[in-house]
């Protein structure tokens, strides 16, 4: 089991930036894709950006150029940098993981193959 813990949400104007974490309990595994995802009241949880063992990065067209996603291994952290914030950027953001890169890791990648779920962390973009 894996455990996903988000931080560094929080409110901040159009034009800002933010920078959320994602710590694991443990290192996954040698092969797993792992993304970011973001969600708004009554609305399908969407993928932003996904980052899988090989260090490939894909992301949303929404948040391309304004959005980085990168990984410490020996940290087991993943990170999200937001640059450019956006109104329309705020929404809970989620991290998850999972071992079955075989499955792909792209951004339309089905949010129900993801194994492990961190509790989210509210990112507000005010105008």
């Amino acid at each position: 089991q894996v455990r996903l813990v988000e931080s560094g949400g929080g409110s901040v104007a159009a034009g800002g930036s933010l920078r959320l974490s994602c710590a694991a309990s443990r290192a996954t595994y040698s092969k797993y894709c792992m993304g970011w995802f973001r969600q708004t009241p009554g609305k399908k949880r969407q993928g932003v950006a996904t980052i899988d063992s090989n260090g490939r990065t894909m992301y949303a067209d929404s948040v391309k150029g304004r959005f980085t996603a990168s990984q410490d291994n020996a940290k087991k952290t993943l990170s999200l940098q937001m640059n450019s914030l956006k109104p329309e950027d705020t929404a809970m953001y989620y991290c998850a993981a999972d071992r079955k890169l075989w499955l792909g890791c792209g951004i339309e990648r089905d949010v129900d193959y993801y194994n492990f779920w961190g509790q989210g962390t509210q990112v507000t973009v005010s105008s």
